[in-house]
């Protein structure tokens, strides 16, 4: 659940190009997730594909990007097995502080797996 070394060039760049212009947003949306007491674990599914679970917060159409951005928590990926329920305390324990990283679950055709991006500082 820690970045992957298989995180290529080809992944990094699209996805690091894209988070710049997402950053603010992903930020925002894992804060009122939390504020509102819905989950203290957001997740942001991202795919250049549709996704049948999360919610669309920004299709990479609405502003010329590579990917799609989700938005999800930790008990919607129990619920869809996406994560073993014996697995949630070591999801938790490598889950980073969300004011500072962005949690993304990249999925793609040869790649998917969790990526925590530090949010730009202001």
């Amino acid at each position: 659940m820690e970045n992957s070394p298989e995180l290529n060039g080809k992944y990094l760049g699209t996805i690091s190009q894209d988070f710049l212009a997402v950053a603010n947003t992903l930020k925002e949306a894992a804060y009122q997730l939390r504020v509102r007491k819905i989950s203290d674990f957001p997740i942001f599914p991202i795919s250049k594909e549709e996704l049948h679970f999360g919610q669309l917060l920004i299709g990479k159409d609405e502003m010329a990007l590579n990917w799609n951005y989700y938005f999800s928590f930790l008990d919607e990926f129990v619920q869809r097995t996406l994560i073993d329920k014996e697995k949630v305390a070591e999801f938790k324990a490598a889950y980073k502080d969300p004011d500072e990283f962005c949690c993304l679950f990249v999925v793609d055709d040869e790649f998917v797996n969790y990526v925590y991006i530090p949010y730009p500082e202001d």
